[in-house]
């Protein structure tokens, strides 16, 4: 199947271990078992990487001396999501992942990319949040349910028995 008859599937990954397993899902049921280069979709993973302006919560005197040691924290987290796609993407043979870091609010990154890229299917891990966390946090994968333009898959981890 030729690279441009395929359809575009967006998978959103953050440093949790929910979106992590998303993907890891993601490749496991639909991507690695018809071989990567037999897959109907080209995969794209997407990371956004908050602005350093949005991640500080305070204003005031020192901010602006702050948010150079902020901004370099965030694009080594950022580093560290992709490496780790990457080595997911690649312990399962998946070699033609393309792997991006935007800068932004996940919500509006991924609704972003689904249509930069005119994808059919979006990704995103749930964090498991109950209704009084997720009403304070906001949860990426609501919104994106509710304003992505493509059909919107929520991969959860299972919960582990004690």
């Amino acid at each position: 199947m030729a690279t441009e008859d395929k359809q575009v599937m967006v998978v959103g990954i953050d440093e949790s271990e929910h979106s992590l397993y998303a993907l890891e899902w993601t490749l496991d049921h639909l991507i690695a078992p018809l071989s990567p280069a037999n897959s109907p979709f080209k995969l794209i993973v997407v990371h956004a990487k908050p602005s350093a302006s949005s991640a500080v919560s305070f204003a005031g005197p020192g901010a602006a001396e702050v948010l150079p040691y902020v901004d370099s924290d965030l694009r080594k987290i950022a580093a560290r999501v992709i490496e780790k796609a990457k080595a997911i993407c690649a312990d399962r043979s998946v070699q033609d992942a393309v792997l991006e870091v935007i800068e932004g609010d996940a919500r509006n990154v991924l609704c972003e990319a689904v249509d930069r890229h005119h994808a059919s299917v979006l990704v995103v891990g749930s964090h498991g949040y109950g209704a009084i966390k997720r009403a304070v946090l906001g949860s990426v994968s609501d919104y994106c349910a509710h304003h992505a333009h493509c059909s919107v898959m929520i991969v959860k981890k299972p919960k582990t028995k004690h």
